[in-house]
């Protein structure tokens, strides 16, 4: 290549890593500094050094806010093996009203969260909610769902992976389309019968799909907030011992104007996030099949 040809390629990446550098980059320099200062209530900020860290250890809130993060992610990545059962139902040959099924699945996809939390509440709420009713009807006691701290968090996550399984079905539909049918053909003639077929080559050759799948919902379990704190809110019982480590840190942060504070909290949870991520991207090498 001669200089104007790359002269015309850092020019045509050059909005690209503007953004990248303006939007991403130097705020997560801002909150790394930001972690070491201490701010007053008039805007004014004093280098703090580690004393936010050091209070980050003591703080018996995070490690609560982690392992409730924690369980959010787990149990999220749920999405993936119903998503695949969800694309491999509608992926069957001869199925009818195959649109209508996409259209319903994919509703929740582009639904409004603060809608998605009113309805869900209603369906949750103890006094007149529809699950207790359903429930009522087979002589079961139903309950506050999200208004109990000991169920409030599940009933949550239950709503976080009806919002994104018609998102990842779509992706699944995708990959099982690309699985080339010449395939199945040959395993056909070999006798091989579908179980067979979906463990040695649907499987196989879905698992580009899955792993990034699967790193996507660890990321969106990591950083959910809004259904938290649209579910919740602030009377509810369940808000002191359910806050994920994103809610404790708009509490921190926000609410009682500790921006050191919150700074930290946000810098474990990039932190925390890559350390996964690295972990995914070197164990899927074991597991993940490129065709």
């Amino acid at each position: 290549m001669n200089r104007r040809e790359w002269a015309w390629g850092y020019l045509m990446i050059a909005p690209l890593v503007l953004g990248l550098g303006v939007f991403f980059l130097w705020p997560v320099a801002q909150s790394v500094y930001y972690s070491f200062t201490d701010w007053t209530l008039f805007g004014g900020s004093t280098w703090a050094g580690l004393d936010n860290y050091a209070r980050l250890l003591r703080d018996p809130e995070v490690g609560q806010a982690l392992w409730n993060t924690f369980q959010v992610m787990v149990l999220g990545l749920l999405v993936v093996p119903l998503a695949v059962l969800v694309a491999a139902l509608l992926n069957t040959r001869g199925l009818r009203g195959v649109p209508v099924y996409r259209t319903l699945y994919f509703l929740p996809v582009v639904t409004m969260p603060a809608a998605v939390a009113l309805i869900w509440r209603w369906l949750y709420s103890g006094e007149y909610g529809l699950i207790n009713y359903l429930l009522s009807l087979a002589g079961v006691s139903g309950r506050s769902w999200i208004a109990d701290p000991h169920t409030a968090l599940y009933a949550v996550i239950v709503v976080f992976i009806w919002t994104y399984v018609g998102y990842f079905t779509v992706i699944f539909l995708a990959g099982l389309q690309g699985i080339p049918a010449h395939l199945y053909e040959a395993a056909s003639i070999d006798g091989a019968g579908r179980v067979r077929q979906f463990f040695s080559i649907t499987l196989p050759l879905l698992t580009p799909t899955i792993f990034f799948t699967s790193v996507l919902m660890v990321m969106y379990g990591l950083q959910m907030f809004d259904l938290l704190y649209l579910m919740f809110g602030k009377g509810s019982p369940a808000w002191a011992d359910n806050k994920t480590i994103v809610l404790l840190f708009y509490t921190k942060a926000f609410e009682e104007g500790a921006k050191g504070y919150g700074a930290a909290i946000a810098v474990v949870l990039m932190a925390v996030t890559l350390a996964i991520t690295a972990v995914q991207f070197r164990l899927q090498r074991k597991w993940v099949h490129y065709a």
